[in-house]
């Protein structure tokens, strides 16, 4: 079922100054900021070469994220995200396995344009999982 690790997701409290850190210090190539409203999220994408990190910060009051930074204030890892073939197969299999899915449980575009899906941490070693449909 799962391909490629996509990317790494990472809630900050400031997006500017974490996609600085990215830049300037390593070096890396970062994207533009993205806003995903029907998300809560302000994106940037950092290419890792074999992978992107993906830095989450909240937008708006009612973000996932301004949740878990509520948490974590200096922010940390929020996901991880996998590609898979076909979603609606992966979410059926998995339901039927007993995975509990976020949400109504139908994909929503993600922000590569995608469908996208999160599954229950409690279910996932500790760890909110994201498939994306490659």
């Amino acid at each position: 079922m799962l391909k490629r690790l996509n990317h790494i997701a990472i809630a900050v409290p400031d997006l500017k100054a974490a996609a600085a850190l990215y830049r300037d210090r390593l070096g890396a190539s970062v994207s533009a900021p993205q806003a995903l409203p029907e998300h809560g999220v302000t994106v940037v994408f950092v290419d890792a070469g074999n992978t992107k990190i993906e830095l989450l910060e909240p937008l708006g009051e009612a973000s996932p994220i301004a949740a878990f930074l509520e948490k974590s204030p200096s922010g940390g890892m929020h996901h991880l995200c996998y590609e898979v073939d076909d979603i609606l197969a992966a979410r059926d299999s998995l339901k039927a396995g007993g995975a509990r899915l976020l949400g109504d449980g139908n994909p929503r575009i993600g922000a590569h344009g995608k469908p996208v899906l999160f599954l229950h941490p409690k279910d996932f070693a500790g760890t909110l999982v994201e498939l994306e449909q490659a």
